[in-house]
């Protein structure tokens, strides 16, 4: 990516977390911004590595999770274009709580820790973005707790599985093993329903991806209300 200040601003601008923010305050950022590019499957940063600043994914799909003394590794999310991540250790200056690792080819923004630091202190509105961007973090974490207390395996699936195609499209780029992790149930299970879904016609199947072919259907097995007819588009 050749992308001058000036385009970097730009495309700041459409991401949900910088959209609100002053053109003055996105010129900044653009300023410091570094584009980056990582190929399929690259590792970004491991956990423990230096939390040297935050990340803004362009296009592309990056990989959090962890992996223990056994090689055993767990998803904690899939990030894909408009998402920021890495405000943990830019805020608190320690090493990274996890692993970051590309899943297809993927463009993003580095921000710099320092640099970075600088602007939170003199813009409250970006000060405030944060804090919100953490908010939604943890009220995620809480959702999937109390999902995981309440709610029955195959629903919590389905859930996860909708919001990823809610975030990046039908077309859902996850192994198995993934949507394991971020389900809280084994990979076994997670076979069992994707097999029994497709037979129902609900999804297809596919290498390291699913296709939901009824959106509507998977709300229901999700237990997600139907959204709300637009009036004005009637």
């Amino acid at each position: 990516m050749n992308d001058g200040p000036l385009r970097i601003a730009s495309l700041l601008a459409v991401n949900p977390f910088f959209a609100d923010l002053l053109p003055g305050t996105l010129d900044e950022i653009a300023l410091i911004c570094r584009p980056q590019h990582l190929a399929a499957r690259e590792v970004l940063f491991l956990k423990g590595d230096p939390g040297d600043g935050l990340y803004a994914i362009r296009r592309g799909l990056i990989r959090i999770g962890t992996t223990n003394d056994l090689g055993q590794q767990m998803t904690v999310n899939l990030l894909g274009g408009g998402d920021i991540f890495g405000e943990i250790a830019l805020l608190d200056g320690r090493s990274r709580t996890a692993d970051a690792v590309a899943v297809e080819d993927t463009e993003m923004f580095f921000l710099p820790r320092r640099d970075f630091l600088k602007l939170l202190s003199t813009d409250p509105a970006l000060s405030l973005q944060l804090i919100e961007l953490l908010c939604a973090r943890l009220r995620d974490v809480l959702q999937r707790m109390e999902e995981k207390t309440f709610l029955p395996a195959a629903t919590r699936l389905a859930r996860r599985i909708l919001t990823l195609a809610i975030d990046y499209g039908t077309e859902v780029h996850a192994t198995q093993d993934e949507l394991a992790s971020l389900s809280g149930i084994t990979r076994e299970t997670v076979n069992r329903q994707l097999q029994c879904w497709k037979r129902m016609g609900v999804l297809s199947l596919g290498r390291e991806r699913l296709l939901i072919l009824d959106i509507d259907a998977f709300r229901r097995l999700a237990k997600v209300a139907m959204p709300k007819p637009n009036p004005e588009s009637a």
